[in-house]
């Protein structure tokens, strides 16, 4: 069962474009979202000269090409990101999280920093920056308890503050018997097998791309296509190309695009077993 919850925002420099203060009811959890420009303002605030996790974000605009990010773990937050302004260019953004009541030690804070590099990992929503795998702390078991909530509320503050870093494409397993579930079977050796959700469309692993294009294919397209197949996420087997993992699309026509081989509008091209179309489902009709 899912809780209804509070959140509170704050915009510390009274601008949506600076930095602001997330909070969630009767957590003693508080986030900051602090742009890189503004990391040698937050000398201003105290609270920020204390033991927390961070994470250094650049975000991609486009959803079908994944973002950098890197997750750290500080004594003195500020302090930190000032030396990463320094060292690090690849940013634009930081996410800090502390503890209200100053009761994070540093085998909290390593703690958390190994479990949001592992969450971060399974989602393979960004490209993790960090050159070496954070260490686990060992702490108690109450410990251990009491971070895992933090773990829980540091993940739901991300994302509504935009970076949805640690959550699964596919939220449950998929099976060809669900009712949402949309195909496309085509020439050239196109079967891809995907859904629709609140962030683009997904095509699944496994789902069978289109080879060669034809000729009149966006170039645009192709080189999308060919960085795909240059990061491993689309792969060669038995001489056909294949999805290696499920892979979240900006739009449905994207996906149509990319397991056709051939421009397409993914709205008619996707369709359920029962022959709707994408079109027909999302407005309703019978």
């Amino acid at each position: 069962m899912k809780f209804r919850k509070t959140i509170k925002l704050y915009l510390i420099d009274g601008s949506t474009n600076g930095r602001l203060t997330c909070e969630l009811s009767n957590w003693i959890g508080k986030a900051y979202k602090i742009p890189r420009s503004l990391i040698k303002e937050c000398t201003d605030r105290p609270e920020l000269c204390t033991t927390g996790v961070y994470m250094l974000l650049n975000k991609s605009a486009d959803l079908s090409i994944k973002g950098q990010l890197y997750i750290g773990e500080a004594e003195n937050i500020v302090k930190r990101l000032n030396q990463h302004v320094k060292q690090k260019d690849f940013w634009n953004e930081a996410i800090v999280f502390i503890s209200k009541d100053e009761n994070l030690n540093k085998a909290h804070i390593k703690y958390l920093e190994n479990r949001l590099y592992e969450e971060a990992i399974s989602a393979k929503r960004y490209e993790l920056m960090n050159t070496q795998v954070p260490t686990q702390s060992s702490i108690s078991e109450s410990d251990k308890s009491e971070m895992e909530e933090f773990l829980e509320n540091i993940k739901t503050l991300v994302n509504i503050l935009g970076c949805n870093a640690f959550e699964a494409i596919r939220q449950t397993n998929i099976t060809e018997t669900d009712d949402d579930i949309f195909f496309i079977n085509a020439v050239r050796g196109a079967k891809g097998r995907g859904k629709i959700t609140t962030e683009g469309f997904v095509v699944f692993k496994d789902s069978q791309i289109a080879n060669p294009v034809t000729p009149t294919f966006s170039s645009t397209l192709i080189n999308f296509r060919n960085l795909l197949i240059s990061k491993g996420i689309i792969v060669e087997k038995q001489n056909q190309l294949i999805m290696n993992e499920d892979y979240l699309f900006s739009s449905p026509s994207t996906a149509a695009n990319i397991v056709m081989g051939r421009n397409a509008n993914g709205l008619t091209e996707w369709k359920m077993k029962s022959g709707k179309t994408l079109k027909e489902y999302e407005s309703g009709e019978k």
